[in-house]
């Protein structure tokens, strides 16, 4: 026996187990279940009661009780933050619909298969992924792949009943492929022929209210079909405004890895709290990388009839119940 090995002995009667000290061992225990990190709360667990037809997939609810589950608060180590606000505010009867990016993972897997990240700057500043096709698939792997599987897989693991799904399933975000871009390049322009990104135009909002109405909560990785068919990568936070448009959502959260809109970026002496929507093309012109595209799609949302945008910095542990509570950076 290894000597860091805990040994167990069993009564002959068939009894509690106990350890050489004589303290009693569970049944996971003994068939050598991790058991760290298991939260044990006293009181009734869940319980259900109702009547079921002739078709057993036919049922009526009579009465749930949800007993400790009603009070306890679970703490989920392999879950991250983001994903445990997304519980609080399904559990406080709210419908969300959670848009998320994936660059870091693209830029990750593209390294590793000798393809690295490639940026381009339009003549109007705003930056972006070139996208070839090799890149694209790229994406696919990672954004569609890993990232969307496993914040999908992270929300069923709290009980909540999400659906992963990217614009390309069902049509569900269409766009508009260019022919051509152009990019600035040591202060000249360039044509690039062969990109796969393209501009959201329209939502399936019907596919969105099916989904909702069905108590599902959709979980969007930011691709989109062309008038032919392909995929195209398209920006997670206009997608996200476009998204929010065509609900008509009440409020549009942009998660951001600063403190948010700054008048003079990196002084977080200057965050702006509040910004009335006739002051967004001055704060375009004061923003700095990827707050550009943030404040682009607060625009569009507000444009397309949603009431707030709140800009909130990602960081912090739960950035949802923060920017709910009056804490974000409100633009309406």
């Amino acid at each position: 026996m290894p000597a860091d090995a805990e040994e167990i002995l069993v009564h002959a009667d068939r009894g509690q187990a106990q350890d050489p000290a004589g303290r009693p061992v569970g049944a996971g225990q003994r068939h050598g279940i991790d058991l760290a990190g298991l939260q044990i709360k006293s009181g009734k667990t869940f319980h259900w009661a109702g009547e079921y037809e002739v078709n057993m997939d036919n049922r009526r609810t009579l009465r749930t009780e949800l007993g400790v589950f009603e009070t306890v608060d679970l703490k989920y180590e392999s879950v991250n933050t983001h994903v445990r606000d997304i519980l609080y505010q399904v559990k406080e009867g709210k419908r969300l619909v959670f848009v998320h990016g994936g660059s870091a993972e693209a830029n990750a897997l593209g390294e590793g298969l000798g393809t690295p990240p490639k940026m381009i700057t339009s003549p109007s500043g705003y930056t972006s992924r070139y996208t070839d096709r090799k890149t694209l698939e790229i994406f696919l792997m990672a954004v569609n792949g890993k990232v969307n599987s496993l914040l999908t897989e992270q929300l069923h693991m709290l009980g909540v009943n999400a659906f992963g799904l990217s614009g390309l399933d069902g049509k569900l975000m269409q766009a508009t492929r260019k022919d051509s871009i152009q990019s600035v390049e040591n202060g000249k322009r360039k044509i690039i022929r062969d990109d796969y990104t393209g501009k959201i135009e329209t939502v399936n909002h019907e596919l969105l209210h099916m989904l909702l109405n069905a108590g599902y909560l959709p979980v969007i990785a930011p691709v989109a079909v062309s008038e032919k068919g392909e995929a195209l990568n398209v920006d997670a936070d206009r997608a996200a405004a476009m998204v929010a448009s065509a609900l008509k959502a009440e409020i549009l959260l942009l998660l951001t890895a600063v403190p948010g809109l700054m008048k003079n970026f990196p002084d977080e002496s200057t965050l702006i709290r509040q910004l009335p929507q006739s002051q967004l093309a001055a704060a375009s012109d004061a923003a700095q990388g990827r707050m550009k595209k943030k404040v682009l799609g607060a625009e569009e949302a507000l444009k397309g009839g949603v009431s707030r945008v709140i800009i909130v910095d990602g960081r912090i542990q739960y950035p949802i119940s923060d920017a709910l509570s009056d804490n974000g950076k409100v633009i309406q």
